[in-house]
């Protein structure tokens, strides 16, 4: 028997047109072996989480440049929350102001990465989240 895939949805919340970073962030998660569903640009946080509902996934990455993170992260985060779906370990990406970072991870999220951050690390922050997250 085979253990199941872990599944990452990746996200593009708001007006933020701009998703290179995303989709190379869901190739390296394929790479690794990992199911990945993008979601594709201009998402609410409203789609977002109940894709990540639909889809039955273990994380969600989230891919933000516009600036808008404060509002849109926390917002996916109640929306998880009332979903039952505590248990989704959430990964933001982006331009990312490191004042704003210590607030996004009291608010619930996982990691913050911004640009540069070998995609090595995101694999291995995701793998070891989601296997500490089975644990629990």
């Amino acid at each position: 028997m085979t253990e199941r895939k872990i599944r990452v949805l990746i996200a593009k919340p708001g007006l933020d047109g701009h998703d290179r970073g995303a989709k190379v962030i869901a190739r390296a998660l394929r790479d690794a072996g990992m199911e990945v569903i993008y979601t594709g640009l201009r998402q609410t946080p409203e789609m977002i989480a109940e894709a990540a509902l639909q889809e039955d996934v273990d994380a969600v990455g989230i891919s933000i440049l516009s600036g808008a993170h404060m509002v849109l992260v926390p917002r996916v985060l109640d929306l998880l929350r009332a979903n039952g779906q505590e248990g989704i370990c959430v990964f933001v990406g982006g331009i990312i102001p490191e004042n704003d970072v210590p607030s996004l991870i009291n608010a619930g999220v996982t990691q913050v990465y911004g640009p540069g951050t070998p995609t090595t690390q995101v694999v291995e922050d995701i793998t070891r989240a989601v296997l500490q997250q089975a644990q629990v």
